[in-house]
């Protein structure tokens, strides 16, 4: 562990371990997230993998313990699911504002013709945002207006 002498640093705020954590840790392990065919199971990991390296900033371990919500709310941390979530809308933001005839733009709405395996599709980048819009009630079209309405 070459992080343990700066979690252990009494000269260090907690806030300046939180940001060192941010940009050495968690950049790269959150890194392309935003592509990501993401299961339950990946999301755990990466989650528990991010609580335990939070939980060594302020000196949590075992036989102490806090809740993972009053965690997140001491080191001013997304849980990871939703972090994931807000690094794919930036992106789909992004791919979306692009010009029409722009082949990363083209990508999210295409629909491949001809046969598929048998059984379960995987669930694709394309079903996940779109399950993320049902949960939003939004549709492509509004979802592409409301991207070409922001202000840069």
């Amino acid at each position: 562990m070459q992080l343990k002498k700066i979690w252990n640093s009494k000269q260090l705020s907690t806030n300046i371990k939180v940001r060192i954590f941010n940009t050495s840790i968690k950049a790269v392990v959150l890194y392309g997230a935003e592509t990501w065919r993401t299961t339950t199971t990946i999301i755990k990991k990466v989650q528990v993998f991010i609580n335990s390296c939070l939980r060594k900033i302020p000196n949590i371990h075992w036989p102490d313990s806090i809740s993972n919500s009053l965690l997140w709310e001491r080191t001013n941390q997304l849980p990871a699911e939703e972090e994931i979530r807000k690094r794919r809308w930036e992106s789909i933001g992004h791919t979306l504002r692009k010009s029409s005839n722009c082949i990363t733009r083209q990508a999210p709405t295409w629909n491949p013709e001809g046969k598929r395996k048998i059984g379960r599709p995987k669930n694709t980048l394309r079903r996940i945002i779109e399950a993320d819009m049902k949960r939003m009630n939004n549709k492509w079209d509004e979802l592409e207006k409301i991207t070409q309405d922001r202000v840069e």
